[in-house]
Order: structure tokens, then C-alpha cells, then sequence
């Protein structure tokens, strides 16, 4: 019996392509390919769904509207039918979405909320779900397979490597340590990773976490390229020190490890200055409390701006908070205060509220400690730097903390006079500890070499015999280090030239399979030469030095330069890596605090140390951290001025 279908109207873009149906014989437009119907809504009218992008469409009297959308998410082919997009790729979703929550901190949950899942199913129909744990898995997934690469890469490179490490206590108290190689990569660019950030059981003595230490060592294979590490001045590091000194004698320490442990030089600054804080430590509360009452409201803040404008005080300054802990910031706080120092008195005579402004006296003795430790904070700002100097930048400012010192002994303001001569009994006991260090490093700046070394000394008082006596420890000292090199130089050339192994030889005498009997020859004059010629070092500190105010990079000098000296050059190479902070592990801190938040607690540390890790080495976050501190601590006061009428103050 013949089906009877009853008759449908059809726009004039269902014409053409149509697809006859088997089973009811009525003709069905090829847009329903690509488009699903969706149930009728409360307004009764027919929609359809796009199943790429999701989007609704009529469907209530003709097709032609989808067909115009079609190409919007749909390649055509050469064939007048439209083709699919290519399905959705369920491990590039994945691995897309740990990245992001690598990245931005998500948390793993992320993944499972109903609103990420209908934006994930928005964007392509073809997305299927994952859990937490799925994700977790693709972290860790990502986190091997970098760590792998960074692994080889550290491997691979002829360099030492430098280190800095912490501990920090998170949320949880548990303790980390963290471990962050500093390097001149095989392009002379000079680089920092982030290596391992455990959780340390305690005890924390210094032979367990110098245990620990090495075993991260052998886990990235980098127990023979150890250079210098640099460490806070804690209680344990003098037993952390001797143990890993011991340990790694036999792995290729240079010097024994003379040169090996680097006191923070951040930390020093901040034991130094804190002295001086103390002094005026009412009047940074006063400043502290006046801050936080502008920025308390917009009311107050307009008001602030009233009396800045009525003053026609034109400073292009923001008002700045400070973070108790960090003493730069606090100094900044104190900079910015003294620029709006009238404002803050005339809001006091007009708002009855405001009690907290420091008093006349208390404004002079801010300004004369802020003086006092403007040049504390150029160097605190050095050591701070997110992309860090080359440790030949540290001398001249070492030097320059020194002086200053010196010449504030002498003040005649007996607050200022007592503070200097304190400072100077903390500078001596932590900086004089390494500063040949310091002096490696600028003597391999060819502005400089010893001349500067010496200057410097004589700038400090230092004279005749004490003078001449100073400079030779650190010349020996340089010769000692250089000698290393050039005797580990030596062995690597006689290993690579002996009989028939050379890959030269090879490659000349591999028809008649025959030695070269003059395979030792270059190894044989090297030797000869060695004992009758300048070494480099000799040969680079005779030479005039460049001008000084030459637009210089150190880098690319020894770069450009390891030809004419190959041994001098690797061993500028390292010294000129060595970090002279930790600031850069206590980064690491800063996101830590960020992944094990009060919300996130229950991490396991595994997934911490992967988060972490793998963030430092696929995004540079500590410019990211930077711009949000700003953002929190700065108020733009001033922008407010330009909006206010008259002012009726």
C-alpha cells in the first residue's frame, strides 16, 4: 500500500543536494549534516544547533540560514557538499587544558565544574570530559617529558652550573627546599631554571639537607657540574657546606670547593638596613597607617586629590603601600610619602578623621634615613632583578654599600653616625667572606681587570703593604681557579687525541686502517708551549682594557673572544654566572604560596613540585608576579586631579 506523506512546504535553499530518505521517501536538506534539532522551546519555534560551535538557529520555516553558516565552521571541499571540520583532537584538548591550569594556577577541580564543561562542549561538540584525575595525570605527563628535555639540555652543555637554595615553609608547614640551576648556555645567554621543589622531613640539619641536596644532584646528573651554590646565612649552612664539599671532591669540584659557598647577598643587605628601619620605626608606622587611610575609600582618595591639587603639587607619583616583610618596598613607601608630605599635612587640618600624620620632626628624620639608604636600595634592586645581572655588575656596588658605610661613620647626626658603625660590623662579617669572588668577576670585565681591584681597595683606606698584599690573594686566587681549568682542558685534549682514536685520524686514515704516527704531536707542542709561553690569563691581563663607557656586553666579549683564549673563556663563563642572591629560588616561593593556597592545601607535594617546576619552565612567571605586586601595592592618586572641578578645599 502506497504511504501517503503529507506535503511540506520547502524554502528555496533546500532545492538543491537534497537527500532522499529510505524509510519515508520525503526529501531532507544536507544542512542536517551539521545541524541538530534542539525540542521546542517555551516559545514555541523550532531551533537548530550548530554541532561545531553550538550556536542556535531558526528552524522554523527554512534552512537557508543554516546554510549560510556552514562555512562559518565547515571547510568545503571541492565537492559541491560541505565537509566536516577534522574530529577534535582528545589528547591536544588535554594536554591544552593541564597547561592552562599549569600556567594560571587552576585548580584540578577546574576540570569537573558544569560551566567549564559547557564552554569546553560550546566550542566543539566533539569534547569529551575528563575528571581531576585525569588531568593530574596529564600534569605530571607534561612535567616528565620537560624535565627529560630540560635534563638533556643541562647535560649536553660544557659548562659548571651554579646553584641557589632555600627552605620555605608553606601553608601547611611542611617544609621545601628549593634548587635553581644558573648557567651561560652553549649561546653565552645567560639562564635559570628551577630544578626540584621537595618537601624536606625534618630534621633540618645541615648533613640531612646535604644529603637531600645530592640526591637531587644525581637525579638530574648534575653532581659533576656543580660551580658554586649560594645559600642564606642559616645556622645549618656551615655543616651544609662541609658535607657537600666532601661529597662532590670527588665529582669534579673545583679548588676543592674553595670558591663553592656564596653567602645571599640580599639577606646581608636586609640584616644591614633593618638596623636602620629601627630607628625611625613610629614614624614608618605613622606613614604606614596614613597610606592605608587614603586608599581606605574613593571618598578619601578624592580628598587626597583635592588637597594635591589645591597645593598644585605636580609629582607624577602614585601612592604607594609597602609589604611589612619586604624593607625596599617599605622605602618606597617612604620615598612616595615625602614627595606628598604637604598633601598629608593639609588633609590633616580638613579631615578630622585622619590622625595619623607623622609630625614635623618625624618627616625630617624619614628624609634623612631615606637618604641614607637610597644606595641600599640600587643594590637591593640589583639583586632583585627578575633577569639578573652577570656577577661582574655585584663588585662595583659591593664597593660603593662600603663606602657609603664609611663615610656615614663619620655624620654628624650621632643616630646616623651610631647605624653606620653597626652596619659596617655586619658587612664585615658577611661580605668579606667571598668577596674574591667579586673580584674574579671584575677582573674578567676587560674595562676593568686588577686596575679596578685596586682602586677600590685604595678608595677604602686600605694602603702600601695591606694594599699590595690584598691584591695578590686575589691574583693567586684567580691563577689557582684558572690552573684548574687548564689542567682539566689538558687531560680533555690528551683523551680526545691519543693513538688512533682521534676522530681526525679516523677520518683520514680509514681506507688503510693505519695509525698516525703523529696523533700525540699536538698534545706533545701544547705541552712545549705551555711551559714556555704566557698562559691566557697572563696574555689577557697585560692587554690595555676597553673604554669603560663603550656600550659593553660582557658576554658577547667572551663569546666573540674564546677563540684567541678557549681556557679563559670557559672558566669567565662560570664565574660570571654565580648569583650572587637567592632571590631567585625565594621566587620560586612566591608561586609556591600561590599553587598550596588555603584552598589548595591537600596537594600532594608531587603535584606541587610538578606545577611549579613545569610553570618555571614553559612561562616566565616572575614578570607576572612583579606586575601584580605593583598592581596591588600603587594608588594613582594623581589621575584623579584631572577629573575634579574647583577645588573646594
Amino acid at each position: 500500500m502506497l504511504e501517503i506523506v503529507p506535503y511540506e512546504p520547502m524554502d528555496d535553499g533546500d532545492n538543491e543536494e537534497d537527500v532522499s530518505s529510505c524509510t519515508t521517501g520525503r526529501k531532507r536538506s544536507h544542512v542536517w549534516n551539521y545541524f541538530d534539532k534542539v525540542p521546542l522551546g517555551p516559545d514555541g519555534k523550532q531551533y537548530a544547533r550548530c554541532t561545531s560551535c553550538g550556536t542556535l538557529l531558526k528552524a522554523q520555516f527554512g534552512t537557508s540560514n543554516m546554510k549560510r553558516h556552514i562555512p562559518k565552521c565547515f571547510s568545503i571541499g571541492e565537492s559541491p557538499t560541505p565537509q566536516k571540520r577534522p574530529r577534535l583532537d582528545q589528547s591536544a584538548y588535554r594536554e591544552k587544558v593541564a597547561i592552562s591550569i599549569i600556567k594560571h594556577g587552576y585548580p584540578f577541580s577546574y576540570v569537573e565544574h558544569e560551566a567549564t564543561r559547557d564552554l569546553h562542549r560550546f566550542l566543539h561538540s566533539g569534547t569529551k570530559t575528563i575528571t581531576r584525575d585525569t588531568v593530574k595525570a596529564e600534569v605530571m605527563k607534561i612535567f616528565e617529558r620537560e624535565k627529560a628535555i630540560l635534563k638533556h639540555k643541562l647535560e649536553s652543555i660544557t659548562c659548571k652550573i651554579c646553584f641557589t637554595s632555600n627552605l620555605w615553609t608553606s601553608i601547611t608547614t611542611d617544609s621545601y627546599m628549593s634548587l635553581t640551576a644558573h648557567y651561560v648556555d652553549d649561546s653565552w645567554a645567560l639562564r635559570k631554571e628551577v630544578l626540584s621543589f621537595r618537601v624536606i622531613p625534618p630534621p633540618h640539619s645541615g648533613t640531612l639537607l646535604a644529603e637531600y641536596m645530592i640526591n637531587i644532584l644525581k637525579d638530574w646528573g648534575m653532581e659533576k657540574k656543580v660551580f658554586t651554590i649560594t645559600l642564606d646565612d642559616a645556622s645549618y649552612d656551615t655543616c651544609f657546606v662541609d658535607t657537600l664539599k666532601t661529597r662532590l671532591t670527588n665529582n669534579g669540584l673545583l679548588c676543592k670547593g674553595d670558591f663553592m659557598n656564596i653567602c645571599c647577598g640580599a639577606h646581608v643587605l636586609n640584616l644591614i638596613v633593618q638596623s636602620a628601619l629601627e630607628v625611625i620605626q613610629s614614624a614608618i608606622e605613622k606613614v604606614r597607617k596614613s597610606v592605608k587611610y587614603v586608599r581606605g575609600s574613593e571618598t578619601r582618595k578624592t580628598r587626597f586629590a583635592e588637597c594635591i591639587k589645591h597645593l598644585s603639587l605636580q609629582c607624577g607619583r602614585h601612592v604607594r603601600q609597602d609589604i611589612v616583610t619586604r624593607w625596599n618596598s617599605t622605602f618606597l613607601m617612604l620615598d612616595c610619602a615625602l614627595v606628598y608630605q604637604r598633601a598629608y599635612e593639609r588633609l590633616q587640618s580638613v579631615d578630622n578623621d585622619f590622625k595619623t600624620c607623622p609630625t614635623q620632626a618625624e618627616w625630617t628624620r624619614i628624609e634623612t634615613i631615606k637618604k641614607f639608604l637610597e644606595p641600599f636600595y640600587v643594590m637591593t634592586t640589583l639583586f632583585s632583578r627578575s633577569h639578573y645581572p652577570t656577577s661582574n655588575l655585584y663588585f662595583h656596588n659591593v664597593w660603593r654599600i662600603q663606602r657609603h658605610i664609611q663615610k656615614e661613620m663619620k655624620n654628624s647626626d650621632p643616630i646616623i653616625s651610631k647605624m653606620a658603625h653597626e652596619m659596617k660590623v655586619k658587612f664585615d662579617k658577611y661580605w668579606e667572606s667571598y668577596s674574591k669572588v667579586l673580584s674574579f668577576a671584575v677582573i674578567l670585565d676587560p674595562r676593568y681587570k686588577v686596575k679596578m681591584v685596586e682602586y677600590c681597595f685604595d678608595k677604602l683606606g686600605i694602603k702600601d703593604k695591606h694594599l699590595k698584599a690584598k691584591v695578590e690573594s686575589v691574583v693567586n686566587g684567580l691563577k689557582k681557579l684558572y690552573k684548574e681549568y687548564q689542567t682539566r682542558s689538558d687531560v680533555m685534549h690528551d683523551s680526545s687525541v691519543g693513538g688512533g682514536s682521534s676522530e681526525v685520524g679516523k677520518g683520514v686514515l680509514d681506507e688503510s686502517d693505519e695509525s698516525d704516527d703523529l696523533d700525540g704531536f699536538d698534545s706533545y707542542m701544547s705541552k712545549f708551549s705551555n711551559s714556555n709561553e704566557k698562559s691566557e690569563l697572563d696574555e689577557y691581563l697585560v692587554e690595555p682594557p676597553l673604554d669603560r663607557k663603550l656600550d659593553f656586553n660582557i658576554l658577547h666579549y667572551w663569546r666573540d673572544n674564546q677563540g684567541r683564549y678557549p681556557q679563559l673563556a670557559r672558566m669567565a663563563r662560570d664565574v660570571l654566572s654565580i648569583p650572587i642572591t637567592t632571590v631567585f629560588s625565594d621566587s620560586s616561593f612566591s608561586i609556591g604560596g600561590q599553587i598550596l593556597s588555603k584552598y589548595r592545601s591537600s596537594l600532594l607535594s608531587e603535584n606541587v613540585e610538578a606545577l611549579l617546576c613545569t610553570r618555571d619552565w614553559l612561562f616566565d612567571s616572575e614578570d607576572e608576579l612583579d606586575e601584580d605586586e605593583t598592581d596591588v601595592l600603587t594608588e594613582d592618586i594623581e589621575a584623579m586631579i584631572s577629573t575634579l572641578g574647583s577645588s573646594t578645599l
